[in-house]
């Protein structure tokens, strides 16, 4: 398989080592590198460098964010390293070493989870499948139950037999349009207690309003930050 972000002739180099009380894993290449006015932001959701988005291939811009919850999640810390454009890149992962005396859950290192945060039974609905597909990753590693649909009359059917605490609605939906899925959600038996989250590009004010119109509780833009989406979660009632 062809890289990327690397060009014929370049190189990728592979290290692990032991210091101390981590396990270090560099990847590091001699590719189209990255602007150091974006190494501070390239870990969040959706986030991309200009110069590669041609290099992409529709992605998304979620792997990386991604990777730093699975690595958080483990109790470890991932950091992005660049000289600039053309510079080449280096992806530096550090994760604790797991004492042989101890299990897994025994590691003190390793970050608290939610804690008394509930478990939601949540529903992604978004026509873009990879966005929902990671999504659901994401949500998922925080411990809740997940579901997808990718239109709005799919949503619904899934709503009906999934019975969902909360719905991640995009708006702009073929079949039925998220504002059409809330109104129907609401007039639904079980729809009165469902926290209904709209996420979609649409950020204006006259957005936000036609949302809540709709019975939505909450308006969230794109790209979304998973931290404070969990934050949403653990925080809002669905009693």
């Amino acid at each position: 398989m062809r890289p990327k972000y690397t060009d014929p002739g370049g190189q990728i180099h592979l290290s692990v080592q032991r210091q101390e009380s981590e396990v270090v894993i560099s990847v590091r290449d001699t590719g189209i590198g990255i602007p150091a006015q974006h190494l501070p932001r390239l870990f969040e959701m959706f986030s991309q460098v200009n110069p590669a988005l041609e290099r992409t291939q529709g992605g998304l811009g979620i792997g990386l964010a991604l990777a730093r919850r699975l690595v958080e999640l483990h109790g470890g810390a991932i950091e992005a390293r660049s000289a600039g454009a053309g510079m080449g890149s280096e992806f530096v992962v550090k994760l604790p070493v797991a004492d042989p005396g101890r299990g897994a859950t025994e590691m003190t290192d390793a970050p608290e989870q939610s804690g008394g945060a509930p478990k939601r039974r949540i529903l992604i609905v978004d026509d873009n499948r990879d966005a929902a597909a990671s999504m659901a990753m994401i949500l998922e590693l925080m411990g809740h139950q997940v579901q997808t649909a990718h239109d709005g009359l799919a949503a619904l059917e899934a709503a009906a037999a999934f019975w969902p605490d909360v719905i991640l609605l995009d708006i702009g939906l073929p079949r039925l349009n998220g504002y059409e899925v809330a109104r129907e959600v609401r007039q639904q038996p079980w729809g009165g207690q469902v926290i209904l989250i709209a996420v979609t590009g649409w950020g204006q004010e006259e957005d936000k309003r036609r949302a809540l119109e709709a019975g939505c509780d909450y308006h969230l833009t794109k790209p979304i930050d998973p931290d404070g989406l969990a934050k949403l979660l653990a925080t809002s009632s669905d009693s």
